[in-house]
């Protein structure tokens, strides 16, 4: 129950920011005294509280966000953290997931891989899943769809790593990258034609609309999902959020 005036004008107007649905919720927490309050003075009250303290509203707002990306992450979350055959590194069975949708044409998906590798390296207990989705071109799609031939025979970090490592992507660059990477070529050319990769590709592309990605890199640790190339610590900080949560 909430008796502080300034405590029930404050949650007021966080629902005033959430939507005026929330109002119903936030007049169950008002004393028994006051809970016949009509919803005109509701609103007077809501919107006197919200112009004199404006500075609430950029953080009701991030929490409303943050509560509906966690939303949509709970409703896709085999989607975001099964990993397609070998798309994945770490620990098979660490307690946190990171999840990063990459492009091979994305020169920042291309940086943000000895972040990758630093925290592999200091977390045993992280693994990575490797989501790909090509937004970027047309050659972008036929990388994915080799990285997941490639996933199929068990090599996709090898093939990941090459394709990345050739710097500009192109038809030859990923031919070069399967070589490198020891793919059996007639194996992989079978895997490109099926249903199964094409559908792998459309799923990324359809979880990432509903969790409001973009753009590549994109992250998803826990409920949290972050965009684009970020410092370390950002992921880092993250993975230890998402481990609390647990």
């Amino acid at each position: 129950m909430v008796k502080n005036p300034l405590a029930l004008a404050g949650l007021l107007a966080l629902s005033a920011a959430i939507g005026a649905g929330a109002v119903l919720g936030v007049q169950a927490l008002v004393p028994a005294g006051v809970a016949g309050i009509d919803e005109a003075r509701v609103g007077k009250i809501v919107r006197n509280y919200v112009l004199e303290n404006p500075e609430i509203l950029p953080e009701a707002m991030k929490r409303l966000q943050e509560r509906e990306t966690g939303k949509a992450v709970a409703s896709s979350r085999s989607a975001i953290t099964e990993p397609y055959a070998s798309a994945w590194e770490g620990n098979p069975k660490g307690d946190v997931t990171v999840a990063v949708y990459m492009d091979y044409a994305c020169g920042y998906c291309r940086a943000s891989l000895p972040m990758i590798a630093r925290l592999v390296a200091e977390d045993s207990n992280v693994r990575i899943v490797y989501r790909e989705l090509p937004v970027l071109s047309e050659v972008s799609r036929v990388a994915a769809r080799w990285g997941l031939a490639a996933a199929e025979q068990g090599k996709f970090k090898p093939f990941h790593t090459a394709l990345y490592s050739a710097g500009q992507l192109s038809e030859a660059s990923i031919r070069a990258a399967s070589a490198s990477a020891g793919l059996d070529d007639a194996k992989a050319q079978a895997a490109l034609a099926t249903p199964r990769v094409e559908a792998e590709i459309a799923r990324n592309l359809d979880t990432a609309g509903k969790l409001g990605v973009t753009g590549t890199p994109s992250w998803v640790v826990g409920d949290r999902v972050i965009s684009g190339m970020v410092p370390y610590e950002v992921l880092q900080d993250a993975v230890k959020a998402a481990r609390k949560k647990g």
